[in-house]
């Protein structure tokens, strides 16, 4: 049987641009840089997408090294995406909001040939629930609270 866990966020708008998030124990903000009206007191909606790939590419291949145990000296993650600014700011209703793709180049330091670190890397972008999430259509439902 699967076990299952609920994940759940809150967020509140605070002045301007400011996001107050809250995720258990943590808070978390988010924001826009100056040029976007914002006071660039944390990371934009965008930039989460980023950091949460990366850090769930770097805790999968952790979690996959110690059960296979390999000896992971070090593993990083660099994030890209490009997208249509335009959408977002109104000027185009033609083409999608979202990102057209994102890279996840990804660093491993440990004794593995190429072609282990590959198969590692596979078999870390498969169990990894965000990248599962960006791959696949996920039904996401935004409904008007009471």
């Amino acid at each position: 049987m699967a076990t299952n866990k609920t994940v759940k966020v809150t967020a509140k708008g605070l002045e301007g641009f400011l996001i107050e998030t809250k995720a258990g124990a943590h808070t978390a903000y988010v924001d826009q840089p100056p040029a976007m009206g914002g006071t660039d007191k944390g990371p934009t909606p965008l930039d989460y997408v980023f950091i949460s790939l990366a850090g769930c590419l770097i805790t999968i291949a952790k979690i996959v090294a110690n059960q296979k145990r390999i000896v992971l000296r070090d593993v990083s993650v660099e994030v890209e995406g490009e997208l249509n600014l335009e959408v977002l700011r109104g000027q185009d209703d033609k083409d999608r909001a979202g990102f057209k793709s994102f890279k996840a180049s990804v660093k491993i330091d440990a004794d593995l040939s190429q072609e282990e670190k590959q198969a590692f890397i596979e078999e870390v972008d498969r169990r990894c629930p965000i990248s599962d999430n960006l791959m696949h259509t996920t039904p996401v439902e935004v409904v008007l609270a009471e």
